[in-house]
């Protein structure tokens, strides 16, 4: 990550919640709800696989979670949870989890037409909380907390990253909050908040700036734990979701000042964009992130590593650039093989190299193939120091 010459190759991978699921004893939900559950499978995963380091890439959760649940049962291979508030989160055994409303109704998304950013009561919904939190009220959290304030957050908040530390204290850890356009797109929902880009631009603009400062409070809560980096999810803000203008002009301006509070702190920032991305690495590097994630390859997006090592590769560290679908998952091993040899080949030279998937780890690759990216870094990763 700082383009020193490492031993070799470093391995490390965003495992999917399914895989977490499917591979690990314990159950769905406390892997989701636990703190310490999550904190341990990632650091048990991350020792079966010999990665390098540990994304936490969901925050903390209040430690009497269980105390919200009215009931739970197994409905086919699926969990349902249900809460003291009516709202009821279903598992399936292999992917993430969803919250739903009495009836299996869709959580309530804010309306862009009549949003008012001054009025948090118009968008603090049960569809949308910090992102992922789906229904403040499971938590009790204040529907009028200003989440631009560090000291509005719950201590348990960076609970899980702070126990990865304890388990793993020797790993690289990470921690992860989510990018201003990626709260726009779960407020509103993802062909709403499409809508609203073009339908009300002034009105994100001005979203945006409030969301900004509620992602910086949270980098602020991360930094004081002392991760190794913080990684910024901007997952839909490739091509096929908005255009390199869209990306210009409701993304850059709101990422950057991220970028710039974490390298405040003296950490790394770098983004992880799904998807087409190719046609905007030049306006990723107008900013102040240090390195990039995901990188789909061809057919699942448009980044070459070779290209993107040739252009930028002295302005970004790179991780990923393995397709998950078609090298990790679908591939018969001398596919998969070739594939992992190719981009050791191509990342290795000039280090700032992270072997990994383009994206997580789809939940039902096998974990024997999983390991086999250790092994190939160890074999075809080493540099002369």
């Amino acid at each position: 990550m700082n383009h020193e010459t490492p031993d070799r190759v470093p391995v490390m991978c965003q495992l999917a919640l399914g895989h977490y699921f499917l591979n690990c004893h314990e159950a769905p939900s406390d892997i989701w709800f636990d703190s310490d559950t999550f904190a341990k499978v990632l650091v048990e995963l991350q020792r079966e696989y010999q990665f390098d380091g540990i994304l936490v890439n969901l925050p903390g959760r209040p430690p009497d979670w269980k105390d919200y649940l009215a009931s739970h049962k197994k409905i086919g291979d699926n969990k349902h949870l249900t809460w003291t508030s009516g709202l009821e989160t279903i598992f399936p055994p292999d992917d993430n989890p969803q919250t739903y409303r009495p009836g299996q109704q869709p959580l309530e998304r804010a309306d862009y037409k009549s949003v008012d950013v001054n009025d948090p009561a118009t968008y603090r919904l049960s569809g949308y909380v910090w992102n992922i939190w789906h229904a403040p009220e499971l938590w009790g959290i204040d529907p009028q907390a200003d989440l631009a304030d560090p000291a509005s957050y719950p201590a348990w908040f960076t609970s899980t990253l702070r126990r990865v530390q304890q388990l793993a204290p020797e790993v690289s850890a990470h921690a992860e909050v989510f990018s201003p356009f990626t709260h726009l797109m779960e407020l509103f929902g993802y062909e709403h908040a499409l809508m609203a880009l073009v339908d009300e631009p002034r009105k994100c603009h001005d979203i945006l700036a409030v969301l900004t400062q509620h992602a910086l409070a949270q980098v602020d809560l991360y930094a004081a734990c002392r991760p190794d980096a913080i990684l910024v999810s901007s997952a839909f803000a490739g091509a096929g979701f908005i255009s390199r203008a869209m990306y210009e002009e409701f993304v850059v301006p709101y990422e950057d000042p991220i970028y710039r509070a974490i390298r405040r702190h003296g950490l790394k920032p770098y983004v992880h964009t799904c998807g087409a991305i190719g046609d905007r690495l030049d306006l990723m590097s107008q900013t102040a992130v240090d390195g990039i994630d995901t990188l789909d390859p061809p057919p699942l997006g448009t980044v070459h590593l070779e290209d993107a090592k040739k252009q930028f590769g002295e302005r970004f560290f790179f991780k990923g650039n393995l397709d998950a679908v078609n090298e990790m998952l679908n591939a018969d091993d001398p596919t998969f093989e070739k594939a992992v040899a190719e981009r050791i080949r191509i990342g290795k030279p000039g280090s700032g190299y992270i072997l990994s998937t383009a994206c997580s780890v789809a939940p039902h690759v096998k974990p024997e193939r999983l390991k086999k990216l250790a092994e190939f870094a160890i074999q075809l990763g080493q540099y002369d120091v």
